[in-house]
């Protein structure tokens, strides 16, 4: 018996809950993690995980085994990416997932320079709009805005991402100036599924006070390139990403309106599960891109 591959198949059937998840991730068949684990269970002499119809989950014996294991093999295999490190080269595959604005716009670039520069690396870059469970997942990073609240995470702060409000000349022309808040409140909005409270309010700021002011959302959408592009097209005013519309307001084709105020800004974290040891690969991923991502007009 192999014991690296059985325990890496045990480990990641504990963490996806399913035997199928865990040969997805592993890239080998159902009937192979099966036998790794028939075969780690015989060689323990003690049973590991309960099948139910619900899944997977592990025994008392195998929670206990779980929790050392998953650490043993994540110090393993950085110790042996730290050998290659000291031989003068990065390399190793890295899973990252990403808000889909920051990471077309911004992060797919950060992503490609860092390859030039370690061409043995491969990335896996995900991009949506939803909350992801790095460990259940098996991510090794994530951007991701506002509150952390999951357990085993290392978190490191990017910075606040600034939204102002826009709107394009064309729009303006049409509807005439927006130059109060209740006029705010009588044109049509753009913006996305989350900004808005459940009562079509929109939070400004100004000088450090917060205002609430009710708007009129025509357009809701999860894209942020559809959100973009209404804006541009002049099918209403919105609030926007700065690190989004950065061009269009430095070339015209969009406009800030109230510039006194900003909508109440986003904080935005670098996370990573928390082991012993981080792979080599990881740590200079990081090191590279928090300092990158902190540099892009937009970020506080």
């Amino acid at each position: 018996m192999d014991v690296n591959l059985a325990l890496r198949a045990f480990v990641r059937t504990v963490e996806k809950g399913s035997l199928t998840g865990a040969a997805r991730d592993l890239g080998i068949s159902q009937p192979a993690v099966t036998k790794h684990l028939r075969n780690l269970e015989r060689h323990v002499n003690a049973r590991l995980l309960e099948r139910t119809t619900r899944g997977v989950r592990p025994t008392a014996h195998g929670s206990r085994l779980y929790e050392v294991s998953r650490n043993a093999l994540a110090s393993i295999e950085a110790a042996l990416e730290g050998v290659r490190h000291d031989m003068g080269e990065i390399e190793g595959t890295l899973r990252i997932h990403a808000p889909s604005c920051i990471g077309a716009q911004h992060l797919h670039g950060m992503v490609m320079k860092f390859q030039n520069e370690h061409p043995a690396v491969t990335v896996d870059l995900v991009l949506d709009n939803r909350h992801v469970d790095l460990v259940y997942e098996n991510f090794d990073l994530a951007v991701q805005y506002g509150k952390q609240e999951q357990q085993e995470l290392i978190i490191r702060s990017i910075g606040s991402i600034r939204r102002v409000l826009v709107a394009s000349p064309e729009y303006l022309k049409r509807v005439g100036p927006i130059d109060s808040l209740d006029r705010l409140s009588n044109v049509d909005m753009v913006t996305n599924t989350t900004i808005l409270s459940p009562q079509h309010t929109l939070t400004l700021c100004r000088d450090g006070a917060m205002t609430e002011v009710s708007v009129r959302p025509s357009l809701r959408t999860n894209n942020a390139q559809v959100m973009i592009n209404s804006l541009k097209s002049g099918h209403g005013a919105g609030p926007a990403q700065v690190i989004l519309v950065s061009e269009e307001l430095a070339d015209g084709r969009l406009v800030r309106i109230l510039p006194e105020y900003e909508v109440k800004p986003t904080d935005a974290y670098l996370t990573y599960p928390s082991t012993k040891f981080m792979r080599p690969v990881v740590r200079a991923f990081t090191d590279f891109v928090v300092p990158n991502l902190r540099s892009v007009e937009g970020i506080d």
